[in-house]
């Protein structure tokens, strides 16, 4: 039998342990990552059970996965409201601070639909092992872009003292092009000690569809560890 490293191992706790908030009847928002997967597979195995859930993904790796494990899918133009979303994060701002609680998403540039899903949730709880939690956001923040705006965007963005870099594409030739057909520009500002303030300076500049500082907006954090789950409520 194979041994799972504790990274995997403290993945797939999270994700599980999130999985079992979901109820008969919820709307789900289906994160993307690799510990949301977990999550997913957790309540595709509910669903065989007899729970009865509709799933709105954040991207096709999502889709896909929820296809595969036969949670029924839906959107948000089609129900009245997301009951749960669960997502992972990039960075978790883990310590007593202002900004206890705030995100970077983006690693997986799916972060315009998944603030979308995540915002109209009732409830949004992260999942993540240890490794993504921090006493401050350092990570670049991924920012979608519209592909005619991106090198005039990236101009503003270092006027707000960021070094952006277009995301290059893996095992092709060009840059990521995200679900929304947009460009991702990873922008690099060091210790963030603000994250509001360069939330609301990021939103306003043109061209700018969405960015991957996600504050205010989890209510809980499931942290898989090698000996259960830790969960930070906020």
């Amino acid at each position: 039998m194979k041994t799972e490293g504790g990274s995997t191992a403290a993945k797939r706790r999270a994700g599980e342990r999130a999985a079992e908030a979901v109820e008969d009847g919820f709307v789900v928002g289906l994160g993307t990552g690799s510990t949301t997967a977990h999550a997913i597979r957790a309540i595709g195995r509910a669903v065989d059970d007899g729970l009865a859930v509709r799933g709105i993904p954040t991207s096709f790796q999502s889709r896909q996965l929820a296809l595969e494990v036969g949670i029924p899918l839906t959107d948000l133009d089609a129900v009245d409201g997301v009951d749960l979303a669960i997502d992972g994060a990039d960075q978790v701002v883990d310590g007593e601070t202002g900004a206890h609680g705030a995100l970077i998403k983006g690693g997986g540039a799916a972060h315009a639909r998944e603030k979308l899903v995540d915002t109209a949730a009732d409830r949004f709880v992260v999942v993540a092992d240890p490794s993504k939690l921090t006493d401050r956001l350092e990570r670049p923040v991924p920012v979608e872009v519209l592909p005619d705006a991106h090198t005039v965007t990236a101009d503003r963005i270092e006027e707000l003292g960021g070094d952006p870099t277009l995301r290059d594409a893996e095992r092709k030739d060009g840059p990521v092009v995200t679900d929304n057909g947009n460009l991702v520009l990873d922008c690099a500002f060091g210790p963030i000690d603000d994250p509001d303030e360069l939330a609301t300076r990021l939103s306003r500049l043109p061209g700018v569809v969405e960015h991957g500082l996600f504050v205010g907006v989890a209510d809980a954090t499931y942290v898989g560890t090698d000996d259960g789950v830790e969960v930070r409520r906020y």
